[in-house]
């Protein structure tokens, strides 16, 4: 069973999230990547909660049908401040798991003077340093269309382009990421204005990060797609070095949206290392 919840915590309003598995277990939060909303992860919320972990898929400040910036700040140190706000409400033991966008707000969280603990992190294909040239095509194609398209066959199409294979399944689909405007054209489903110079630049501190990550004691897991071309192989290898409980994994198959391109052997790995570090308290005799 799915069921809504909303958090406070962020100056635009409140923020929106899917929470599965039974409440008061051990949490795992979700946070999806820039561009993108809460149903990015796939069947994983489900499987998660199913195995006995009360899990929340989020939709970030900006993202989906949670609340946009009134004064258009997205910058990393009030996404931080958020999602310590949103840490704290959910209490421990807590897992966060953070994909791209949400990664980078995770790791600029623990940094912060007054971050409440949490139990483990899951790192999806993001680390500190990143390979320009990845994460440029992943701000062009947040940029690009700001007029939208004519058709959600359009916006296939273009996200095809952009990952490289056709998408799978029906483009209907799209509509938890798209919204019809009234001029009838499909809009993403997030504020353009986070990808405006001065949030984007914001994000782009890896000394920051390194900074936010140092004495971290928490079991950290990096998830690196094989085909990244976000995260190289040194990338997340020198990470993992500098974090007493680290370690690494590479999803063959996956490139950086690692969830859309391999979510099986995604919601395994990340399984796997939950059960080991903050396991449920108690396992579904269906559970993984």
């Amino acid at each position: 069973m799915t069921a809504r919840r909303e958090f406070s915590g962020f100056a635009g309003g409140p923020l929106v999230a899917d929470v599965y598995g039974p409440v008061g277990a051990p949490t795992v939060l979700l946070l999806h990547g820039g561009g993108q909303t809460r149903h990015a992860w796939g069947k994983a919320g489900q499987v998660l909660g199913d195995a006995g972990w009360y899990t929340v898929a989020l939709d970030l400040p900006g993202h989906g049908d949670s609340a946009w910036a009134k004064d258009g700040d997205y910058c990393i140190e009030t996404l931080a401040d958020t999602m310590c706000c949103i840490w704290r409400e959910l209490g421990t033991p807590l897992a966060v798991v953070g994909a791209s966008l949400g990664g980078l707000t995770s790791m600029a969280a623990i940094g912060r003077p007054h971050a409440p603990p949490i139990s483990a992190l899951v790192l999806v294909d993001v680390a500190p340093r990143m390979e320009q040239a990845g994460v440029e095509r992943i701000v062009s194609f947040m940029r690009a269309r700001p007029d939208g398209f004519a058709s959600l066959e359009e916006a296939a199409q273009h996200i095809a382009a952009y990952r490289g294979r056709p998408m799978e399944g029906p483009v209907e689909g799209l509509k938890k990421n798209l919204r019809l405007n009234a001029q009838g054209r499909w809009n993403w489903h997030w504020d353009p204005l986070m990808m405006s110079e001065a949030n984007h630049n914001h994000r782009r501190d890896a000394d920051g990060y390194e900074r936010a990550l140092r004495g971290l004691q928490a079991p950290t897991l990096l998830l690196r797609g094989q085909r990244s071309d976000v995260i190289s192989e040194e990338d997340a290898r020198a990470l993992v070095q500098t974090l007493p409980r680290a370690r690494f994994v590479d999803l063959k198959g996956a490139g950086h949206m690692i969830a859309g391109d391999a979510n099986d052997a995604f919601v395994a790995s990340v399984a796997t290392f939950l059960h080991e570090v903050m396991p449920p308290a108690q396992s579904p005799a269906s559970g993984i």
